[in-house]
């Protein structure tokens, strides 16, 4: 269990890194798969390249943008340049892109009628795609009846030039590449030439529209604007005829005048306002009969005299009352005149008022009629302008762009790009080997090298055995014998050596011989150690203990002899039963039928007593067992003997059955001595890529 863990840590180790130096061995192994890979895939491609991928020619027309920023309304406005912009490129791109253009060169072309762009067209193969969908469609009745309309052609159709199109900006230029690709070299010139030609036509086709909508505006806009001005003009020689004119100049001086006369009113308001109150204080000291008041509000100094003598009695006061009432009346005539020219002035100032509000309202309309006249005057004027230049503009218009350079015919199609086709397939055919490659490493579940049987087992791999080339198994002993210095012989010197050296203090002297299942060389094996054991004088007995194929007699012309039975029942002796087999020069004890299970047999006293007793007469004991994964004899034998071969047949037995063999013989506490590597072929080290792994050792197995 020890051992199973320590295999359990070492597969979840291995599978948690990636070790890259691996990856390029195993590459490197299989570098014979990966030039077939190169090679076939070479070949299709020189099969694309030269005979299945039609050549196409590519030719280009180069167009120059005129940029031109100009005002709005100047003479240039009707045919404005672009301005340059990235924006103003990208949409003239798409101008040169759009359907309604490629449309055009469909019919300038007369592309509906090439079979190169109208796909209907075509010879289409009898059992083609197309045909079938049609055939099913027509079924089911999905089909129409009266096939495509017009419309739906020619819409094709320009979806094909499109895709045989390419519009492109030439970097930090104003220049436009017009590229078209057909199978034809003419007319992939002649393409883009005429997309380039009707682009510049195009512009000035609309250029030539934009002036005649404005001609036709301008002159409708002129024709109101004269119009407006006419009626603006009669309007203001109106107005000047029915109305008083004056100007800015007498307004202002009548204006001065009013000034003058509130200054004057308001002089006189207040003269009259004095002279009243003096009228009523004097009538109110005319009242009062008193003559000192009466001479004080006279102011008179008549009056002052008179009242002197009056108080002497010089004069009466009738002489004074007639001079007092004379003072009061000339003020109350002072006093009306004074009324009088105030209010004189206050109509003089109405009047005055009056003339100027009016006057003043007239000239505000004077010169609203003179600014609008004058206005309608001047757009008239300018709009007539522009008439005038509009109207010589026709039939000079220039073009946004040029043509910069016209295609020209190819020389040689732009593809299929040989050259590329072919380092392409071989780039590709290498990939897929080196994929085929891992693959087939990763989907791998076969041993092909001792490295890895050690990894995954645990156990130590003593010894690694060619296929030996006999076409029968009594064929066997002879090729090891004719062939002494053959890879075989030597692998099997060196297993003999490892299996003899694996326990130096004890060295094993009964040793078995297994594997998983059958067909992995054990019998072959156990054969070829006996007969290099007695080689070197030892005397040997090859015991075939699966006694339940028995195939001993394949190799060996021993037929109808008592075996292993007969001795172990008692009713041979050993000596009646062991046949000496000169071409080994060892004795062989076979097998026999029994009625008696297998596995009793060998787990009886009596059996291990038998192998005691071998042990006194042989140096060694080899003994064939069946395989550990089809009975569980092996597991009982191994109990008696003192080492176990476990083989592994190359890229044939499985992980898990080897696995799961090992385990077998562990759930009884045995454990295998070593493992074996065998019927390793040539053939396969040297397709899988593993001569490298063998070393100089692999140079023999042709031997």
């Amino acid at each position: 269990m020890k051992n199973e863990q320590t295999i359990a840590t070492k597969t979840s180790g291995d599978s948690d890194e990636i070790d890259l130096f691996e990856i390029l061995r195993t590459i490197w192994r299989g570098k014979i798969w990966v030039g077939l890979g190169a090679v076939i895939a070479l070949g299709i491609g020189i099969w694309y390249a030269f005979v299945v991928a039609t050549p196409v020619y590519t030719s280009s027309a180069l167009v120059a943008l005129e940029s031109r920023q100009e005002q709005v309304l100047d003479l240039q406005s009707v045919v404005t340049g672009l301005s340059g912009d990235q924006a103003s490129i990208n949409t003239e791109v798409e101008v040169i892109r759009s359907r309604g253009l490629i449309n055009k060169v469909v019919e300038e072309l007369d592309l509906v009628s090439d079979p190169e762009f109208n796909a209907r067209l075509r010879s289409q193969p009898f059992f083609s795609i197309s045909r079938v969908i049609g055939g099913i469609k027509g079924l089911f009745g999905g089909g129409t009846g009266d096939g495509p309309s017009e419309r739906t052609i020619k819409d094709g159709v320009v979806d094909a030039v499109l895709d045989a199109t390419r519009v492109s900006n030439v970097r930090d230029s104003y220049v436009f590449r017009i590229t078209a690709t057909t199978q034809d070299a003419e007319k992939a010139a002649l393409l883009a030439n005429t997309l380039a030609e009707l682009y510049i036509s195009e512009q000035l086709e609309v250029k030539f529209e934009k002036n005649e909508q404005a001609t036709a505006w301008l002159t409708d806009r002129v024709s109101e604007l004269q119009i407006e001005l006419e009626n603006s003009e009669a309007e203001l020689k109106e107005f000047s005829t029915n109305t008083e004119l004056i100007s800015p100049e007498t307004l202002i001086a009548m204006n001065r005048q009013l000034k003058d006369l509130r200054d004057r009113l308001s002089d006189a308001e207040n003269v009259a306002e004095v002279r009243g109150e003096r009228v009523a204080e004097m009538r109110a000291a005319r009242a009062s009969g008193d003559t000192e008041r009466m001479a004080a509000a006279a102011s008179d100094r008549g009056l002052e005299s008179l009242q002197d003598r009056l108080a002497d009695g010089s004069v009466d006061r009738q002489s004074f009352e007639n001079r007092f009432d004379a003072a009061l009346g000339r003020l109350e005539q002072e006093r009306a005149r004074a009324a009088n020219q105030a209010e004189t002035l206050r109509e003089s100032v109405g009047r005055i008022e009056n003339q100027i509000e009016a006057q003043s309202s007239e000239l505000v309309r004077l010169q609203q009629l003179q600014r609008e006249a004058e206005a309608s005057r001047l757009i008239y004027e300018y709009f007539l302008s522009r008439l005038k230049e509009t109207s010589v503009q026709q039939g000079i218009q220039q073009a946004d762009s040029r043509i910069l350079s016209r295609a020209v015919v190819p020389q040689d199609p732009s593809a299929p790009r040989k050259s590329m086709i072919l380092a392409l397939s071989i780039v590709l055919g290498t990939i897929a080997g080196v994929g085929a490659v891992l693959g087939r490493e990763l989907s791998q579940t076969t041993f092909r090298t001792p490295e890895e049987l050690e990894a995954r087992s645990g156990y130590t791999v003593m010894g690694q055995i060619p296929a030996i080339p006999a076409r029968q198994r009594s064929n066997v002993i002879k090729y090891l014998t004719d062939k002494p210095n053959s890879a075989a012989a030597e692998a099997i010197r060196n297993l003999r050596t490892s299996i003899l050296l694996s326990d130096i203090d004890n060295p094993p002297k009964v040793i078995m011989s297994t594997s998983s299942i059958p067909g992995e060389g054990k019998t072959t094996q156990s054969i070829a150690l006996t007969q290099n054991l007695a080689s070197m004088g030892k005397k040997v007995l090859l015991i075939e203990g699966d006694i339940r194929r028995r195939v001993f007699s394949e190799y060996f012309d021993i037929k109808g002899k008592s075996g292993l039975l007969s001795v172990l029942s008692g009713d041979k002796e050993l000596d009646e039963v062991v046949v000496f087999e000169p071409t080994l020069q060892a004795d062989v004890l076979v097998g026999e039928k029994s009625s008696i299970n297998a596995a009793d047999v060998f787990s009886s006293d009596r059996f291990r007593a038998f192998l005691d007793t071998l042990r006194a007469k042989y140096d060694y004991i080899i003994i064939d067992t069946p395989p550990v994964l089809a009975v569980p004899d092996a597991r009982v034998i191994g109990q008696s003997v003192d080492a176990i071969i476990y083989t592994v047949k190359w890229d044939s037995t499985t992980h898990r059955m080897v696995r799961e063999g090992l385990k077998s013989f562990e759930s009884v506490n045995l454990r295998p001595s070593g493992l074996v590597l065998g019927q390793i072929s040539g053939r396969g080290i040297k397709k899988y890529g593993y001569g490298d792994t063998y070393g100089a050792y692999s140079s023999y197995y042709d031997n």
